[in-house]
């Protein structure tokens, strides 16, 4: 055996998870603050968010929310192990609990994340366009004043080394602009309209029932708007405001309608009524462009955008994944259709590509090309943003993306709601709050140094009772604690584990299963001595015969933990998690430290002392004692 080349795979190890501890991305501040663990809800408190639902029709089935509930932990777990709780209070509210400073991760935890893919078929804005009529009509010019889009996103297929083509390039900046206010004579509104939109072909098809309690609410505003409800009712167009500013006067009364009042009008009514902004839009009940089967209003990019009926959803997409784009060197979010999803999919594209064959559809001005080739857009919305709307440039049949302005965290985000689904239960989320400790740092103190007063005790029997082999033992359980607690740092940064009571639990178990191992190993050794055979030939064979049953030991414990944290959940499955990894790193530091170091001890005369090694009785047995072999051989 040569031990150096163990101690020096020991060393390295070292070496490397203090690197990633000290300069790995997210350790930032001073030296000590590189080296502070990620403490849980009990330790240090945390941020605590409440969603109440506000479904229609009532309170919610009790299935639906054990079903959000489990998307909710599904996205928190996402996080990391962040030892999250996730619970159901009442009949209709959900109450998340995250460690430490949190409010950004919990504002999309309760969306809805429910993704649908729309035909644009009108705009109205600062957002020059021109309409595409089927069949002949020719491409018109963009309305005079508004200046030409430039950059304009496009959809085809990318000539990265995935060969996935595109289905969006813009930054997701839906729902951006104010609320819209009364014109003047002489002032245009800043969402003016830029050209005036045809009506679709589904105009045409019969509309849709209405709910008594929205015909109700229509009935009441339209007496709280008065003479404008008329003249909103005759709209079959957007109003143009940039030839005449004074046009939007008549429906002056719509601009005081707030987001409830305005989700119960017409889709065609919100487009084409100038004074409703993307400030009220905005301000719509969550699920308010939901239904699939209708024509909905959007904004996007400070503009009023017309959309058609969803022809593919999110339940349409088998799996979704965040990356690196190697052409753009920009993040997007990969997408897989299922089968019946792909041909939806490439159905809407070539809806989109044929520039309006067969239905109206707009465009960006700047989209025409040298040869005049144009091509409608296609809008991907979650919830109610739009978060891009290309044009689409080829029919897609294979892997899409998603792209648009974002970064590692906001495409994995996006990725985990789509392939975890949609929550059935739409949510308001309540405010977020600070909670304070249950345990709290005075305890964690207490525990700490309870701790430590034990494994002192501890080394101090070891001492007394092995002596030399005492000094092995302490250092053993000394370097366990360094890995321990650099892999403790290195994953609350990484994956977002935190240390709670429960872990400290597991990690202090796991020194009783590391203890074990020592007397399974030392108490060989004796027997091995005993027999007959020096110390430095006993070493080896100890080792050969101990390794067995400490390999078997430890892998019992290991999957207990495994399984522990497959069926459990919060602080227990962090216990299962400590004791698990601290388990995984003794061994590591019985097969690099510990045997090497017995091998290089074994060569030295205080390890041949029965004083000083530990071994005492047995040593002067076996100088004393004939040797078993020798008595075997005589008889």
């Amino acid at each position: 055996m040569h031990p150096g080349r163990q101690l020096g795979v020991l060393g390295l190890v070292f070496a490397v998870l203090y690197l990633l501890v000290f300069f790995a991305a997210g350790a930032s501040g001073s030296w000590r603050d590189r080296l502070e663990p990620k403490l849980g809800l009990d330790l240090i408190g945390g941020t605590q968010a409440t969603y109440i639902a506000s479904q229609a029709g009532g309170t919610p089935a009790p299935d639906a929310m054990e079903k959000a509930r489990e998307i909710i932990q599904s996205r928190v777990d996402a996080l990391g192990v962040s030892e999250a709780e996730v619970v159901i209070q009442g009949q209709d509210t959900i109450v998340v609990s995250l460690a430490g400073e949190a409010k950004e991760q919990l504002k999309s935890l309760g969306q809805a994340a429910n993704m649908r893919f729309r035909l644009l078929t009108g705009v109205t804005g600062d957002v020059a366009a021109t309409a595409i009529n089927p069949p002949s009509a020719a491409p018109s010019a963009p309305a005079s004043g508004a200046p030409a889009a430039s950059g304009a996103a496009s959809a085809k297929p990318s000539g990265g080394a995935s060969g996935a083509p595109e289905v969006a390039k813009s930054a997701p900046t839906g729902g951006q602009g104010g609320g819209a206010e009364a014109p003047s004579p002489s002032v245009a509104p800043s969402a003016a309209p830029s050209a005036a939109a045809p009506a679709p072909t589904a105009s045409a098809a019969a509309p849709a029932p209405v709910a008594p309690n929205v015909q109700a609410l229509r009935a009441e505003i339209a007496k709280k708007v008065g003479p404008a409800w008329a003249a909103a009712e005759k709209l079959t167009a957007p109003v143009d405001l940039t030839t005449d500013p004074a046009a939007g006067l008549p429906f002056k009364a719509f601009a005081s309608l707030t987001g409830e009042e305005v989700n119960a009008l017409d889709p065609k009514m919100q487009f084409n009524v100038p004074t409703i902004g993307c400030q009220q839009l905005d301000q719509r009940p969550n699920g308010a462009i939901d239904d699939i089967n209708s024509e909905v209003v959007a904004c996007y990019q400070g503009a009023k955008v017309l959309l058609d009926k969803a022809e593919v959803v999110g339940d349409d997409i088998s799996e979704a994944a965040p990356q690196l784009d190697s052409t753009t060197n920009q993040w997007v979010v990969s997408l897989d259709f299922k089968s019946e999803g792909q041909t939806k999919w490439a159905g809407l594209t070539r809806k989109a590509f044929q520039a309006g064959a067969t239905e109206p559809c707009y465009i960006a001005a700047s989209a025409f090309g040298s040869q005049g080739e144009v091509h409608c857009s296609v809008a991907v919305v979650l919830d109610k943003t739009v978060i891009s709307a290309p044009q689409i440039q080829a029919v897609l049949t294979g892997k899409s993306q998603i792209t648009g302005d974002f970064d590692a965290v906001s495409a994995k985000q996006l990725a985990d709601q789509l392939n975890f689904g949609a929550i059935p239960v739409t949510f308001q989320a309540g405010p977020a709050q600070t909670i304070t400790a249950t345990v709290g740092s005075q305890q964690l103190e207490a525990g700490l140094l309870a701790a430590a007063i034990g494994l002192g005790l501890v080394a101090i029997y070891a001492f007394f009772y092995y002596r030399l082999l005492g000094l092995v033992i302490f250092l053993s359980l000394f370097l366990s604690a360094l890995l321990t607690f650099g892999a403790l740092v290195f994953l609350g940064r990484s994956i977002g584990f935190t240390l709670t009571l429960a872990g400290i639990v597991g990690f202090i178990v796991s020194l009783g299963v590391a203890a074990d191992s020592f007397v399974i190993y030392f108490e060989r050794l004796k027997d091995e001595i005993h027999e007959g055979r020096s110390p430095r030939s006993a070493v080896p064979r100890a080792w050969q015969r101990a390794k067995r049953t400490i390999l078997s030991a430890n892998a019992i414990t290991i999957m207990c933990a495994v399984v522990l944290y497959i069926v459990s959940i919060g602080q227990v499955q962090g216990l299962a998690f400590a004791l698990g990894l601290s388990t995984v790193l003794d061994l590591i530091v019985v097969f690099l430290f510990r045997h090497p170091i017995m091998t290089v001890l074994a060569s030295t005369k205080a390890f041949l002392s029965p004083r000083v090694s530990g071994l005492g009785r047995v040593l002067r047995s076996s100088q004393t004692e004939e040797p078993v072999s020798s008595r075997v051989k005589e008889a």
